[in-house]
């Protein structure tokens, strides 16, 4: 058994960690692993460990087995007790004399490969094709736009310009379909301007039929970026909560310190939270959600939470969802300057 000394160094790592004794029963939860699940550590300790366990029973037969020596177990589906938030994580059991420890490695925010490495070659065809059949009504919307422009009221004009905005922006994607280039060099950005953005575009299209909230940390330093890439980004995320049935859309902001964002360490991450009370992810999508081509849609294209991840991964940064039915958030993280190491070797 751990001495309080070791407990309370134990509750400074980020990874998630659980004592268990020979028969599998959870004797220590560090607070990795309360926070991960989003559970109180208390409600961890006296469970048998294959009760976290959902849709399998992989850690389940590894604890029947009683390891003598480590062992990985590959994406296993974890949920605390009574909660339908279902995390994933490669588990690794190392046995000790009085039992065994589990380490909990989350992979549900880092799927293996990037998601667009898996589209087909014929489908970036088919895409390719499409971008070119786009092209010729994008450039006549746009048209369209500037003449009415000259027409309507000055204060209809914000309108056109969202539109003309739009399409640009669609039209740059077009272009990067058909020609594939570099990404452009980041520039300082100020999130905010970006949700905003996404705001107004959300009203337009929903009217009032979903209440968008703002919850902004307004001491965040600007953010090194792409504004319109991340626009992209934000936009399917707050459409794909739309489209779930979210009546109350919450964007919020904040500073987190010490971050870890794969294998590097941060001083400082944008956190970035879009909340809905829509339907939830369905349970059977869960494992999948940020692959190509997945939705929960029958119209669904299942393109726009895999190139969502794809953006915050271009950022350094990485794409998170947790979810039950009525309550879904996801997270993008952000690094705010430079990681632990570059600075260290600045210094």
């Amino acid at each position: 058994m751990q001495t309080p000394i070791a407990d309370s160094l134990l509750d400074t790592l980020t990874t998630p960690l659980l004592q268990l004794d020979a028969q599998g029963v959870v004797h220590y939860a560090n607070a990795g692993i309360g926070r991960w699940l989003h559970t109180s550590c208390r409600r961890l300790l006296g469970l048998h460990a294959a009760a976290l366990e959902r849709d399998s029973d992989v850690l389940a037969a590894a604890l029947v087995q009683q390891p003598t020596a480590p062992l990985r177990l590959r994406r296993v589906g974890l949920a605390a007790p009574g909660s339908e938030e279902l995390r994933f994580a490669d588990v690794w059991l190392t046995p000790i004399d009085s039992g065994l420890w589990l380490e909990a490695h989350p992979v549900d925010e880092f799927a293996d490969g990037d998601p667009a490495g898996l589209l087909p070659a014929a489908l970036a065809a088919s895409l390719k094709g499409l971008a070119h059949e786009l092209r010729n009504p994008l450039l006549g919307i746009q048209g369209a736009a500037q003449l009415l422009a000259r027409r309507v009221e000055p204060e209809a004009r914000e309108l056109t310009g969202i539109i003309e905005d739009e399409v640009q922006r669609l039209a740059t994607l077009v272009d990067h379909l058909l020609h594939p280039a570099p990404p452009r060099a980041f520039t300082p950005m100020n999130i905010h301007l970006v949700l905003e953005r996404v705001l107004r575009l959300a009203e337009n299209d929903a009217g009032w039929a979903v209440q968008l909230q703002r919850d902004y940390d307004p001491s965040l330093p600007d953010l090194t970026g792409d504004a319109d890439r991340l626009t992209q980004a934000v936009w399917n995320l707050v459409r794909n909560a739309m489209e779930a049935g979210a009546g109350s859309i919450h964007l919020r902001t904040r500073a987190e310190h010490s971050v870890k964002i794969g294998e590097d360490w941060w001083p400082m991450a944008l956190r970035l939270e879009v909340i809905d009370n829509g339907h939830g992810v369905p349970t059977e999508l869960a494992e999948h959600l940020f692959l190509p081509l997945v939705s929960g849609r029958a119209s669904g294209s299942g393109l726009g939470l895999a190139l969502a991840q794809q953006i915050a991964r271009e950022h350094r940064g990485a794409l998170t969802w947790r979810s039950r039915p009525g309550h879904t958030v996801f997270t993008l993280l952000l690094p705010l300057g430079e990681h632990e190491e570059a600075r260290d070797a600045h210094a």
